[in-house]
């Protein structure tokens, strides 16, 4: 085992967090993005905007909609949000999707759209099930979740499916968003705000999450005050929601929340948001934000980390090379002993996903031996642009730390 010196800890953001950096750059970036040449909803999470995309496809009760078995359970409830069932089918071991699974579904007649999933930033060529959707009247939705810029073979990502839906939060340095796009329908969808309190939560969440990485330190001092008053007028709101709930021996109704659930990384579908625009703080960052930077330095942080790890044991990168169209979402490693290495890295406290690790009720290697491997074995970490060279450094020698003392350590 070859001993690797580890930098001085740094906590680093597991997403990305506003900086001055942010919005240097230049505007026009090397890759198309989703939003481009494209009739444009911002909603507040991919997920809402899955359930729109759905219901332009008219897809309701007694229908059935086809999603990967390798998936987030954020992308179910949409469908069931329409009243749809909802089948999975298989994924080959880079997450591409199985036609010949996917035209057994067909065959029962009873599809009315299939999500195809680009995952990890890494563009799938979607032309042949878009000749299958064509041929049996099927909605293609692209789920560009974790590919917001991309184009492979020269086809921008987005411009496939009749619609596709976006994660911007996973993108840009922004507490909510999302985004439903189509390069072949008008949207017929209408959305309308969420209010002050969203708004100043969603412009509060994104500059709190920045100072607490070491961002904005100029800023953070000026607002040091308003944010002690926020938070001490929060906590007295909520003692007076907990009396209020106490009196009369009854439980009152918790209050709106004044966020999606999506932007606290959890399942649900709420379909109250379902009609509320993004918020003008995450507009204003998409707007103003740098495409330029965030494709070059995802690109770079991507290309450090796999270079890092080359000859690292019992583990192996998802995709062998970065496509050159290709803006990566996180970093995916295939791991021989996972929860050791998950386990060894938690207690570093290094930023990792393990994207696929629960899935819906009832998927399993039965369904998909492919997905339940993925899941089981593949844990992701950050390459996006905030990440600074201090943090990067960081992370890469806690990784292959971790890797080779379990490595060295008998199963």
């Amino acid at each position: 085992m070859t001993s690797t010196p580890v930098p001085v800890r740094r906590a680093i953001p597991p997403v990305p967090v506003l900086s001055l950096a942010a919005f240097a750059g230049g505007r026009r970036a090397a890759l198309p993005s989703l939003l481009d040449g494209a009739d444009v909803r911002l909603v507040t999470s991919g997920r809402i905007a899955i359930g729109l995309a759905l219901r332009a496809l008219g897809v309701g009760t007694g229908d059935v909609v086809l999603v990967p078995a390798y998936h987030s359970p954020s992308m179910i409830p949409p469908a069931h949000w329409c009243g749809a069932e909802v089948a999975f089918y298989r994924v080959r071991p880079d997450t591409a999707p199985d036609l010949a699974d996917i035209e057994e579904h067909v065959a029962t007649g009873r599809v009315k759209a299939i999500l195809a999933t680009h995952f990890f930033g890494i563009q799938h060529d979607l032309t042949l099930l878009r000749a299958l959707c064509d041929r049996h009247g099927i909605g293609l939705v692209e789920d560009c979740a974790h590919c917001f810029f991309g184009a492979r073979d020269g086809v921008a990502v987005g411009s496939v499916g009749d619609y596709a839906i976006g994660s911007t939060m996973k993108f840009f340095p922004i507490y909510e968003g999302g985004c439903l796009v189509s390069h072949r329908h008008r949207l017929d969808v209408v959305l309308r705000g969420a209010g002050a309190g969203f708004e100043m939560k969603a412009a509060l969440n994104a500059l709190e999450a920045a100072f607490a990485y070491g961002r904005l330190p100029v800023l953070r001092m000026l607002l040091a005050l308003p944010l002690r008053a926020k938070s001490a007028l929060w906590g007295v709101l909520k003692a007076r929601g907990r009396q209020g709930g106490q009196t009369g021996g009854g439980t009152a109704a918790p209050a709106p929340a004044l966020a999606p659930s999506s932007s606290d990384s959890s399942f649900e579908f709420d379909a109250r948001w379902a009609d509320k625009r993004s918020s003008w703080m995450s507009r204003a960052v998409l707007r103003l934000a740098s495409p330029a930077r965030i494709v070059a330095r995802r690109r770079r942080n991507y290309l450090d980390l796999q270079r890092a790890l080359d000859g690292a044991p019992g583990c192996r990168p998802l995709y062998p090379r970065l496509p050159d169209g290709a803006c990566p979402w996180m970093f995916p490693l295939l791991v021989d002993r996972p929860q050791a290495v998950f386990d060894a890295l938690q207690r570093a406290g290094v930023p990792m996903t393990r994207f696929g690790a629960t899935l819906w009720a009832g998927v399993d290697a039965s369904v998909c031996a492919n997905s339940a491997d993925l899941g089981r074995r593949l844990i992701a970490f950050p390459c996006h642009q905030a990440l600074d060279d201090g943090e990067r450094a960081w992370l890469h020698a806690q990784v292959r730390q971790a890797l080779e003392t379990c490595a060295a350590v008998p199963a």
